[in-house]
C-alpha cells in the first residue's frame, strides 16, 4: 500500500530509509524526494494553486512583474529557471513545490507547527528517478547526457527556455525535479530542491494517483509528534539551523519554550 501509518520513532526511520540501498555502488543512496506536512489532510497543492481563481492565467503576470521589479543582482542567470527558483525562494506564488533530500528535514516540517500537534502529520516520499522515466524524450536525453538523476537550472536552460516550451514537449502532464542555485544557506541547510509540473493547473496528488508505484505517504500520528520533535531538537534539526539568521533563531526559541498542552 502507498499509505503507511507508523506508530514509533523506529518504524518511522525504517520507512523513511526503505529502498535506500544501491546495489550498484554498495552504498545507501535514497532516490526519494521528501516533503513533510504538519496536517495529513493537506493536499500537495502549489502556492500558485492556492491563489484560487484563474491562477493558471495569472502565472505569467506574476513572473513578468517579479522580473520587472526585482533587483537584477538577485539571480545568477536570466533563464526562466533561475527566476522561478528565486521567486519561489522569496515567497512568490509559483507552480514549484519544495522538497528535500533529507528525511530528517522533512520530519522537521511535519512537526514544526505546535498548533498542529493534535493533528496527524505526513511525509510524502516520491522516487524522482522513476518520475523522470516518465519524462518526454528530449528531457531524458538531457539527463542521460549529463549522467544525472536530477536537473540543474543550467541543464534545463539548455533545452527548455520557457514554460510554454515545457508544456509543449508532451500532451500528457509530467513532473520533473531540479536543484536551484545555492542562493543562500537556507537552500543548502535544508538540502532543498523543487518539483515542477508541465501543467500549472495540475495538482500533484492527482498526478501521483496515476502513478502509484513511485511514491509513498508516511502518516505520523499526532501522539508521536512530541517525541519526534524532541529528538530532532536534540539532533540539531531546528529552525535555527534550517533558517539561518535572527528570524529562524526567534522561531526556534518560540517553539522550544512553548509549553506542552
Amino acid at each position: 500500500m502507498n499509505t503507511i501509518r507508523v506508530a514509533t520513532w523506529d518504524e518511522l526511520q525504517h520507512e523513511l530509509f526503505t529502498d535506500a540501498w544501491d546495489c550498484d555502488i554498495g552504498r545507501f543512496r535514497s532516490r526519494y524526494a521528501f516533503r513533510g506536512i504538519s496536517d495529513a489532510d493537506y493536499r500537495l497543492e502549489t502556492t500558485l494553486i492556492r491563489l484560487q481563481g484563474p491562477y493558471d492565467a495569472l502565472e505569467h503576470h506574476l513572473l513578468r512583474n517579479f522580473r520587472k521589479y526585482a533587483l537584477r543582482n538577485v539571480v545568477e542567470g536570466d533563464s526562466i529557471w533561475h527566476w522561478l527558483s528565486v521567486a519561489q525562494h522569496y515567497g512568490l506564488p509559483t507552480r514549484l513545490m519544495d522538497w528535500t533530500y533529507s528525511p530528517f528535514v522533512a520530519m522537521h516540517f511535519a512537526t514544526d507547527n505546535i498548533e498542529k500537534f493534535d493533528t496527524d502529520g505526513v511525509i510524502w516520499a516520491v522516487n524522482y528517478v522513476q518520475a523522470h522515466q516518465l519524462l518526454p524524450e528530449e528531457l531524458h536525453v538531457n539527463l542521460d547526457r549529463e549522467g544525472a538523476n536530477v536537473f540543474t537550472v543550467e541543464m534545463l536552460s539548455d533545452s527548455v527556455r520557457s514554460l510554454e516550451e515545457l508544456a509543449g514537449l508532451s500532451d500528457d502532464t509530467y513532473v520533473l525535479f531540479f536543484e536551484p542555485p545555492s542562493m543562500d544557506d537556507r537552500i543548502v541547510n535544508q538540502f532543498a530542491f523543487f518539483s515542477i509540473t508541465s501543467d500549472p493547473a495540475a495538482c500533484l496528488d492527482d498526478w501521483l494517483g496515476e502513478h502509484p508505484s513511485i511514491w509513498r505517504k508516511i502518516v505520523i500520528p499526532a501522539e508521536l509528534k512530541w517525541e519526534i520533535r524532541d529528538k530532532l531538537d536534540q539532533g540539531n534539526i531546528t529552525e535555527r539551523v534550517l533558517f539561518p539568521g535572527l528570524t529562524g533563531l526567534s522561531r526556534w526559541l518560540k517553539r522550544h519554550y512553548s509549553p506542552r498542552c
